[in-house]
């Protein structure tokens, strides 16, 4: 019997998102149709304003569609309350954010164990353990007693990876992770997604970074609130003659 094909972890289906402001509605997204597999590294760009952002909050369940349906891991966000929604994202969802959203008075460590504490899938000894796992998979094994305040912004961001591996979510979610770092510091930022889809996990990211998208084997863009690319923008190699 062929293996069946792998369900999509991420599925949108003619998703709308509206807002209202006064007198006028503005739509964002217009009938988003979207289906990531697990495994899979998407990089989302297009212009400010144009929706990416949004697009990122439905996946994650921050934000709600006008209409249209999400399907994530195979869960339905529509058919979920908020209770049900902030549970399932502290499970199933890692988010990174462009301006790191680390708490200040807390070391890099105690910052990675958080997610756990709230999600209390771990006993604390194994909790500390994976935190210190995580810190030195992202190269902060040295760093990791150290506040946000002692390190660098590009140290800052791989903490903050580490904290969205946190509960080992099967989706990573970044919104311009490298917006606020230098290039050398983004490539390894960049380096370390590759490296976990590697491992399963599944990785989309915004950002305004042309050549860093185009290294992610697919790249969507977003105009005027719909899919205008969605493709493999890799550079052909060369044969040799």
């Amino acid at each position: 019997m062929a293996n069946q094909p792998a369900q999509p972890i991420v599925l949108l289906k003619k998703v709308v998102k509206q807002f209202d402001t006064g007198d006028v509605r503005i739509t964002v997204l217009n009938g988003i149709d979207l289906a990531v597999q697990p495994g899979e590294f998407v990089s989302i760009v297009g212009p400010s304003g144009n929706g990416k952002s949004t697009l990122l909050n439905m996946v994650t369940g921050i934000d709600h569609p006008t209409s249209g349906e999400i399907i994530i891991n195979q869960q339905r966000l529509n058919r979920m309350n908020e209770n049900q929604l902030s549970a399932w994202r502290g499970r199933d969802v890692g988010i990174v954010f462009q301006f790191f959203q680390l708490l200040p008075a807390l070391t890099l460590l105690q910052n990675t164990i958080l997610p756990m504490d709230f999600a209390a899938k771990l006993d604390k000894k194994a909790r500390r353990k994976r935190a210190e796992h995580l810190l030195q998979l992202v190269g902060l094994a040295d760093q990791m007693y150290k506040l946000p305040s002692q390190v660098s912004g590009g140290q800052q961001q791989r903490a903050a990876i580490a904290r969205a591996l946190a509960n080992d979510p099967p989706l990573i979610v970044a919104d311009e992770p490298t917006g606020n770092l230098d290039g050398k510091t983004s490539d390894e930022v960049f380096s370390l997604f590759k490296q976990l889809t590697q491992v399963g996990k599944t990785v989309l990211m915004v950002t305004h970074n042309d050549q860093l998208a185009c290294q992610a084997p697919r790249t969507i863009e977003i105009r005027n609130g719909r899919i205008e690319r969605d493709e493999n923008c890799n550079p052909t190699p060369e044969v040799p003659a």
